[in-house]
């Protein structure tokens, strides 16, 4: 088991490893020197890493908090560093890669050229730097300017956890499934879709995923806890890394990257570790790089840690209420999945026929502002939806057309009973639907079961 350097402490300590016995006491003698292959791997991890957490966009604004709008240059807090270093960018895309252009997508994920072409950047400046510091510089060892890096790093890995893992704790990441999602066939799912309903159907196994998540972040920024908060961190980017690589999500290079910090971060305990994971050893006290050499020192910074953590969660969980807000609106007045049963088309009944592409099959009104139809062939199109106490009108998406596609006035005699009367492409209509009931969807039927039904 891992021991501290007095066998017994009647009170926790959150500073450190290994706290002096004094309040002004320097640290133990320092270790032996370190052997040439860790000098290089600590040059490249402190150019690469150092220079990823700086530029890479997200990593410091998770930091910011409520100053990350302030402090920003530009607009888009979380990409100001792409923007300023974007015609540098696009210089690297034109002439090593040949790319006739290097976008900058706000709306898009982290796998774009532009970040492609960062990361060669980074790497070229990592290997060359490595190799001009270690022709030019013959020191020993590196441990004050360590102590400084694996606290930068650890902390920015703590913010990047805290905002996707409160994401999820609040399920807000991955919603339920709308229900058009029911009327969708499990072929035309995109992987990232079945990624993103398989955990958005099931809230409390979304909550557990950012517990875990939240849980690295916070142990990250406690001293004492920051070894356990780098293995839970690698565990969770492992299979948060093999989902985004199997499932096609575009933020490979982000997940990959913690992933690769959590490991440098466990670099320094790696002994340790070992003695006790592996060997069936006790471990010694942790020799790891701190850059706060006093007790009062320690104390001090691990205050501030634990402050950061605060003011990062008072940034991150405001915003996650907010959006869970706004995910769970008021529902309409016609909130539902609509079965046409009749549809009337110029004064002419028209045959529910698979080959007819004007007839409606279905309706579906969910999210606020949108609707979807379904053809007789299945087919599913979005539209851009209005409805008041008594109107509906459609609006076709990406037209420069600002005349509505349908235009109804509704009436509800019975509760699963819907009439619209109105124009649908110019031509008078008059529709007669049947809601379903949606939980007759197995997707939609959350009963828990100890026991497994019959026939199930």
């Amino acid at each position: 088991m891992l021991r501290t350097s007095s066998p017994i402490q009647t009170l926790p300590d959150l500073t450190g490893d290994h706290p002096p016995s004094g309040p002004d006491d320097p640290d133990p003698a320092p270790p032996a020197p370190w052997n040439p292959f860790t000098r290089i791997a600590f040059r490249f991890c402190f150019l690469y890493f150092g220079l990823y957490c700086l530029l890479y966009p997200q990593l410091l604004t998770d930091l910011t908090g409520w100053l990350g709008s302030l402090v920003s240059p530009l607009d888009d807090p979380s990409t100001w560093q792409l923007r300023m270093l974007q015609p540098a960018l696009e210089w690297v895309g034109r002439h090593v890669f040949g790319a006739t252009e290097v976008p900058l997508a706000t709306t898009g994920g982290r796998d774009q050229l532009i970040y492609w072409v960062l990361l060669f950047c980074l790497l070229l400046i990592g290997l060359v730097g490595t190799a001009v510091w270690t022709l030019l510089d013959r020191r020993a060892e590196y441990r004050r300017l360590a102590g400084w890096f694996f606290l930068f790093i650890r902390l920015c890995v703590a913010g990047a956890m805290m905002n996707y893992g409160l994401a999820k704790l609040i399920p807000t990441q991955m919603p339920a499934p709308p229900l058009h999602t029911l009327l969708t066939p499990y072929g035309d799912f995109t992987p990232l879709d079945v990624l993103w309903n398989q955990v958005g159907v099931s809230m409390p196994y979304q909550v557990l995923l950012g517990t875990a998540e939240v849980l690295g972040g916070v142990l990250l920024l406690v001293p004492r806890t920051r070894v356990a908060g780098a293995l839970l961190v690698m565990v969770d980017m492992a299979m948060v890394f093999v989902l985004d690589l199997c499932f096609d999500v575009h933020v490979r290079t982000l997940s990959g990257h913690l992933l690769l910090m959590s490991l440098v971060l466990l670099a320094p305990e790696a002994r340790r570790l070992a003695d006790v994971l592996l060997l069936d050893r006790p471990a010694g006290v942790s020799t790891a790089p701190y850059p706060f050499h006093t007790r009062r020192s320690r104390r001090i910074g691990a205050t501030a840690q634990v402050l950061l953590g605060i003011w990062i969660t008072t940034a991150f969980l405001p915003a996650s209420l907010d959006y869970w807000r706004e995910q769970h609106p008021p529902k309409s007045p016609v909130h539902g999945i609509w079965t046409v049963t009749e549809f009337t088309r110029n004064g002419v009944g028209i045959p529910p026929l698979t080959t007819d592409r004007n007839r409606w099959r279905r309706l579906v009104f969910d999210e606020p502002g949108w609707a979807t139809y379904q053809r007789m062939d299945d087919s599913l199109i979005e539209v851009r939806a209005t409805i008041s106490q008594s109107r509906i009108e459609l609006f076709a998406l990406g037209g420069t057309d600002s005349s509505p596609l349908a235009s109804f006035t509704y009436h509800r005699t019975v509760a699963d009973l819907l009439r619209l009367e109105g124009t649908l492409q110019g031509h008078p209509v008059t529709l007669t639907l049947e809601r379903i009931d949606e939980n007759r969807y197995p997707l939609r039927d959350s009963t828990f079961e100890w026991i497994e039904p019959p026939g199930s």
